[in-house]
């Protein structure tokens, strides 16, 4: 009779314990890192049979919602229609985000126009592919053939052919 009551009651404080705890069960918080990694990455996009961007990576991180990340720098070369490079763009790190087709790199970014030998540095830069333009509202410098221009914020095609700073500094030589 005692061993059962003794049983009765560990199950009963057993039962009591676990209403206690509500009966809850808690998940595994959902894992947000990246789904997969490449090392040493050379991509190409294409367009009727040209290629028009080629991408250089040490690393790339994929994600679930399909943005990338670069950590460890990017290296982009955009050429023309007849396969000729245009310019480059360099930064130590970069990002996609999927969801705006658009990146950011960061870090000594540096876009170079090869066609009209000019250079454009900053330490972040956003590129949208679709509308081929890059933008930033971080301090800039552009180096032309004949003169250097400073200022913060720039809008521009990918290829520096034409270019806004939005605030310029410096002297400037203005042609009427």
């Amino acid at each position: 009779m005692i061993n059962r009551f003794i049983t009765v009651a560990i199950c009963g404080l057993m039962a009591w314990l676990t209403a206690c705890n509500g009966n809850e069960t808690t998940l595994p918080p959902e894992y947000e890192g990246p789904l997969s990694e490449a090392e040493s990455v050379v991509m190409q996009y294409a367009e009727k049979d040209r290629v028009k961007v080629k991408l250089t990576a040490s690393k790339i991180l994929e994600y679930k919602n399909g943005d990338q990340e670069f950590p460890g720098g990017i290296f982009i070369e955009f050429y023309d229609e007849v396969g000729s490079l245009t310019s480059t763009l360099r930064a130590n790190d970069a990002y996609f985000f999927k969801s705006e087709n658009k990146w950011r790199g960061r870090g000594n970014v540096e876009v170079i126009n090869t066609q009209k030998d000019e250079q454009l540095r900053t330490e972040e830069l956003f590129w949208k592919p679709d509308t081929k333009k890059i933008f930033t509202d971080q301090f800039v410098t552009i180096k032309l053939q004949s003169e250097v221009v400073y200022g913060t914020g720039l809008e521009a095609d990918e290829d520096m052919s034409h270019y806004q700073i939005k605030n310029p500094e410096g002297e400037f030589v203005v042609e009427e």
